[in-house]
């Protein structure tokens, strides 16, 4: 069959959507993966899109984020969410899936289309012409990773991940906490949540007792790298060398003083940073971690001012191969410095299972149209590919770490919203469907509903 050929490297969620993708709009996929000739130290199977750690692919409600980014990507002719649809469990109000079914539908889809050529070895370089998705995931094997960075020009691949806990900006009792930066020095950026001893005391206790999330080998055998370690140290870690260590350290109280309580001093104070311009987003300083998500939550939520705030992204720490891609990736996933090369799924520095294949969704439909001649395929901020599309290829303020959907990453509403979090939520999701509706008239011929139409 003649027509354009695109690689896609890795057969995980990202690489499936990318491959679906492109071949629904007529073009021919070379698709590489490395199983079973070779596994890397989390995967198990010799199938497609493995799930290797939970089941759940989260929320299924639109007024949640993630929930937002599943409907989208239904709309679109996702073949993730159709195979997550077909596989689901009994989950209560998340989407949970039979792992083993998931994989199943997934390879079956793959296996059978026509137009998708699957190639069993090793990805180890990037052919100089054509065009090539990478999508080998947060495991890329070391051959391709040190190709990556010397060859493509992204020096900046990461190899641990240690996020601080994100929240949103708008639940933070700006009552208790106060904007301050330290000495007074620059703008007053930064929101303070102060503490007394009392306080201190009682979430010290809480912190060093709190249950941390079980790592995989690979994640152990990282952290016994004393280079790495001290250089991302857990702040539960941190915290058991001594009562006062985080007093002395991302805790200190000096120089930070509320203007509207001139004078007072406090036994300790945490600081949240922004996450970005429009300062929705505050990440907790020095706060990166391994406890486990119900007791960040648990525990954080002690610190003053913290009481009622909604985690948008929890604190991790694991091995985690990611460019560091603001300025190296455009909203359509292409390396700036290799046009016709793009990167999917946790590689490009979005976080989570059904993230990874939204950017797979987005990279394939792009890397087809480049295929196909046809300009490229921008999707808007208030929608959530769209978002995370825009966070990856912008990054916020500070460093570039992974990020997961949440609604601070999506364009602001243009007006105010009555009726609390719920109705805000609800103005997202009712503003991003019907700009997902509008792209998708512009992105596929007339008679073709979406994307995987024509395949399914």
């Amino acid at each position: 069959m003649s027509g354009p050929v695109i690689n896609v490297y890795g057969a995980g969620l990202a690489g499936c959507e990318a491959a679906r993708a492109a071949s629904s709009m007529g073009v021919r996929v070379r698709l590489t993966e490395m199983k079973p000739g070779k596994y890397t130290p989390a995967h198990k199977s010799p199938g497609f899109a493995e799930l290797v750690c939970s089941n759940s692919l989260r929320s299924d409600s639109v007024t949640n984020a993630v929930g937002l980014l599943k409907e989208e990507m239904r709309r679109l002719g996702s073949l993730v969410m159709a195979a997550a649809d077909a596989t689901r469990v009994p989950a209560g109000s998340a989407l949970a899936v039979d792992r083993v079914a998931f994989s199943d539908y997934i390879t079956r889809a793959v296996l059978s289309d026509p137009l998708i050529e699957i190639v069993r070895e090793e990805a180890v370089s990037v052919p100089e012409d054509g065009i090539t998705v990478i999508a080998t995931g947060p495991l890329t094997s070391q051959a391709l990773a040190d190709f990556i960075a010397g060859e493509l020009g992204c020096p900046g691949l990461h190899f641990f991940d240690a996020a601080a806990p994100v929240v949103d900006g708008s639940t933070v009792d700006t009552g208790i906490a106060f904007y301050a930066s330290r000495y007074g020095k620059g703008d007053a950026d930064y929101l303070n949540c102060p503490m007394t001893k009392e306080e201190y005391d009682a979430f010290y206790d809480a912190l060093v007792g709190a249950r941390e999330a079980e790592l995989h080998g690979f994640d152990r055998e990282a952290q016994k790298d004393p280079e790495v370690f001290e250089g991302c140290m857990p702040v539960e870690i941190m915290a058991r060398r001594g009562r006062d260590t985080l007093r002395f350290g991302p805790l200190k109280p000096v120089g930070l003083s509320d203007p509207r309580r001139p004078g007072r001093e406090y036994y300790a104070v945490v600081q949240l940073r922004k996450e970005n311009e429009a300062g929705t987003m505050f990440n907790l300083v020095g706060f990166q971690t391994h406890l486990t998500f119900p007791e960040q939550q648990r525990v954080f939520r002690m610190i003053p001012g913290l009481g009622s705030a909604e985690f948008l992204r929890y604190g991790v720490m694991h091995r985690n191969t990611y460019l560091d891609s603001p300025g190296r990736l455009g909203p359509d996933y292409m390396l700036s410095s290799r046009p016709g090369v793009y990167f999917a799924g946790q590689i490009t520095g979005v976080e989570g299972y059904v993230e990874s294949a939204g950017s797979g969704l987005v990279a394939g439909i792009n890397a087809a149209r480049r295929a196909l001649g046809l300009p490229r395929a921008v999707f808007p901020e208030q929608t959530m590919l769209g978002a995370m599309a825009a966070y990856v290829s912008r990054g916020g303020l500070g460093p570039f770490v992974p990020m997961n959907a949440n609604f601070g990453l999506i364009a602001p509403l243009e007006q105010r919203v009555r009726g609390g979090k719920a109705a805000k939520y609800a103005a997202y999701a009712e503003r991003s469907l019907a700009a997902v509706e509008q792209t998708r008239e512009t992105l596929f011929p007339r008679g073709k509903e979406t994307c995987n139409e024509s395949n399914s």
